[in-house]
């Protein structure tokens, strides 16, 4: 793999990852066009790396507005605590469960099949695009209609409101395409929280799932070279830490675009941009990618 190719997955995972467009589909798309195996051993070590740059990003970039509201003291720290330990949990029974349901129903037959054996279909991508799209629409749209808001304060997220939007996150998991902080973020602002705390919430939560999700990959690298035998991990090790320093600073653009427009009232655009992106997905698909 060059390393070009892996600059460009860089900037497309640290924009598309922290913006709510899916950052999966625009890796598996990206890679496609560039000719290669987004289910390789390769592939997956590069995109751990490149996850774990954008994880960074966010810790960077919320750092501030995080300690300003969550650990100024102790009873708002444990609120906080107590929210992300809900919508967490929430988020790995429904992921697991869907997980589960399809990796018995559509892989019935192909004991070793995993449902990531699916994330290269973009003829699955697009309706998951434009799932994320209408949803991302109809809150942008739904928020325009509501009158303004006070500001948020740090306790504006109710114990139901963190439930709800971490079930919503676990629908995400399964499938690439749905954004998951476009579809977390919109069900925040539908349920009535303030855009700032939506906001913030979401990507506290994406701190958490981050390295779970990142130990699974990587899990799955020691799996199939165990499975294949010797690939051209130690070619790509390298590179991919100087990916993960792209994503990083990509990721800290991709936030601040993310905060002026949610901020400004331009939300329903990312809905409009997931949409015209699933129809280019499935005209992609349609053309043999």
């Amino acid at each position: 793999m060059s390393l070009l190719k892996i600059i460009l997955l860089a900037i497309v995972q640290g924009l598309a990852e922290l913006l709510p467009v899916s950052s999966s589909a625009h890796v598996v798309v990206a890679e496609k066009l560039m000719g290669l195996d987004p289910s390789s051993p390769p592939m997956t070590l590069l995109l751990v790396m490149l996850h774990t740059g954008t994880m960074f990003a966010v810790i960077v970039y919320f750092w501030q507005r995080w300690r300003s509201t969550y650990f100024k003291n102790g009873p708002a720290f444990r609120n906080f605590a107590v929210l992300l330990v809900v919508a967490t949990a929430l988020t790995a029974v429904v992921g697991e469960a869907i997980k589960i349901v399809i990796e018995k129903t559509a892989f019935r037959n192909l004991p070793h099949a995993q449902i990531e054996d699916l994330f290269s279909h973009l003829e699955l991508i697009a309706p998951a695009l434009a799932a994320a799209g209408i949803l991302i629409l109809i809150a942008g749209i739904y928020e325009k209609r509501q009158v303004a808001r006070a500001a948020s304060v740090a306790g504006d997220l109710s114990l139901k409101q963190a439930g709800i939007v971490g079930a919503v996150q676990g629908l995400c998991l399964p499938f690439r395409g749905f954004s998951r902080s476009g579809a977390t973020i919109s069900t925040g602002m539908l349920l009535g929280v303030a855009k700032a705390r939506a906001e913030d919430f979401s990507f506290a939560l994406a701190v958490i799932l981050t390295p779970p999700v990142v130990a699974r990959e990587a899990l799955r690298v020691v799996q199939s070279t165990r499975i294949n035998g010797t690939t051209d991990l130690a070619s790509v090790a390298g590179m991919s830490v100087l990916g993960a320093g792209i994503a990083f600073l990509a990721g800290l653009l991709a936030l601040k675009w993310l905060s002026r427009w949610l901020e400004g009232g331009r939300w329903y655009l990312f809905g409009i941009y997931c949409l015209v992106a699933a129809a280019a997905v499935m005209v992609l698909h349609h053309a043999g990618y």
